[in-house]
């Protein structure tokens, strides 16, 4: 049995349980201060913005757009496959790291588990309005009706739905699970009648029995274990969309592990931004630590890293395969009309990264921020250069065009984000964004350390 009691404390200090369940439950008995009001003020008119934007593509159609022909594919589609990438980190930190006894995951995971299914909501809207017919979304499912209309299964746009719904199913009832035990213990805590009754419906009875938690840690690990290969599978298939095709600069095996790279890449960028100021405004610094963000910082290292050597591979696959078209549309990329795109994303994602290799930028709270909000800038022009880029300079000259996004796409995408930073903030003032039950697991004393049987060996 692994002996914890030789391994460094995930919690600095030596708080007691009752400390845990004060401090993690405080934001959940106290009315929002002043800076709630004033943050969900300014994320609730983003969110406005992007709605009335919507509301006028749903009114007038998506000639508000700047799709154009050939670049049939916009801001939609760049902002869908970037916020299926946020969504990925939560995933892996909550099923992967968990499955590989990563003890410093307890203290992120159930806010990374909730930005996951923000994330992926935030997502969904892209593809439902891209249709150009959001009220016909019921076609997209394998469903009889009444036109006896059947989904065109062999279509990677239709493997989205499945693929994106699946991950988001798996992904919330993990995220329930996980949350049960702390649902308990907010009801045997509260004193507010009407929070005690929807804590004991969304407990489930739970009373933290020994019954109970085989039963849970079963289950928990049963779906780590379902949720681990839909992270690899889910932006596999997002790449799909891309790479079955035969547009230049889309059609390369190299996709599906570059996608999966860039996804947990931004993820982690975008958990680790947030999690800065989570720590900060709830005084969570004894549990997230910064050694738990220097962690996180050493795996945005490795993921920049193999995305900087998928962007290289590119332009070698395209050398390689002698075709003048693919050839082309790389160095395009590098020094044509879009290369101010892809130098951004190139610095964002490759150059900046490479500072976390310095153990003192690594563990710099304002540098490590500075650098995880430029990834999520890179990463947003890798999706915009790889879809934009490829459909502008097609096989015909004659059917060139060069794509510029309006209005109306810019308040979409600040809608976006408008949008998952509220859900963010509900979030922080409505459910436990710590787990109680995974930080009392790992705090000094919690663990068996099992000297008694040292000592009965030693008589």
């Amino acid at each position: 049995m692994r002996d914890y009691s030789i391994e460094p404390s995930v919690v600095e200090g030596k708080p007691t349980f009752r400390q845990i369940d004060e401090l993690i439950g405080a934001p959940l008995e106290k009315m929002p201060d002043k800076k709630f009001y004033i943050a969900i003020s300014i994320t609730g008119t983003m969110f406005l913005t992007g709605i009335i934007c919507w509301g006028l593509s749903f009114y007038y159609g998506t000639g508000l757009w700047g799709n154009n022909n050939p670049v049939g594919w916009g801001f939609p589609i760049v902002n869908f496959v970037f916020w299926v990438g946020i969504g990925h980190a939560g995933t892996l930190i909550s099923a992967i790291l968990f499955l590989f006894r990563q003890r410093w995951r307890n203290g992120i995971a159930r806010f990374a588990e909730g930005m996951t299914i923000f994330a992926v909501m935030t997502a969904g809207i892209f593809p439902l309005f891209h249709t150009g017919r959001p009220w016909l979304a019921h076609y997209l499912f394998p469903l009889p009706n009444d036109h006896s209309l059947w989904v065109n299964f062999t279509s990677p746009l239709l493997w989205d739905v499945f693929a994106v719904s699946t991950y988001f199913t798996v992904s919330f009832i993990f995220w329930y699970v996980g949350l049960i035990p702390d649902f308990a213990n907010l009801r045997d805590r509260t004193k507010n009648k009407v929070k005690k009754v929807i804590y004991s419906i969304t407990s489930l009875g739970w009373r933290a029995s020994n019954r109970h938690w085989q039963h849970y840690e079963l289950v928990y690990l049963i779906l780590a274990g379902f949720a681990t290969p839909l992270v690899l599978s889910v932006h596999t298939i997002v790449s799909f969309d891309f790479a079955v095709s035969i547009i230049p600069g889309w059609h390369t095996t190299i996709f599906p592990p570059y996608f999966v790279a860039g996804a947990v890449f931004s993820g982690f960028a975008m958990v680790q931004n947030v999690l800065i100021f989570v720590r900060k405004v709830f005084n969570y610094e004894k549990i997230i630590t910064v050694d738990i963000l220097e962690k996180m910082n050493k795996i945005i290292i490795l993921t920049g890293s193999m995305v900087g050597y998928a962007y290289a591979m590119e332009f070698f696959i395209a050398w390689y395969s002698g075709n003048q078209a693919e050839s082309f549309v790389f160095i395009n990329r590098a020094f044509g009309d879009y290369a101010w795109a892809y130098w951004i994303m190139v610095s964002c994602n490759v150059i900046f990264p490479q500072l976390f290799w310095i153990k003192r930028i690594r563990r710099n709270i304002p540098i490590m921020f500075i650098i995880g909000v430029l990834v999520n800038v890179g990463m947003w022009f890798e999706r915009f250069v790889i879809t934009v880029t490829s459909l502008s300079r097609d096989f015909l000259p004659s059917s060139w065009a060069y794509y510029k996004p309006t209005l109306i796409d810019g308040g979409i995408l600040i809608g976006s984000f408008g949008m998952f930073f509220t859900l963010l903030l509900l979030f922080t003032k409505s459910l436990p964004v710590v787990s109680i039950a995974e930080i009392k697991s790992v705090i000094d004393g919690a663990q068996p350390t099992h000297h008694h049987k040292e000592a009965n060996n030693g008589k």
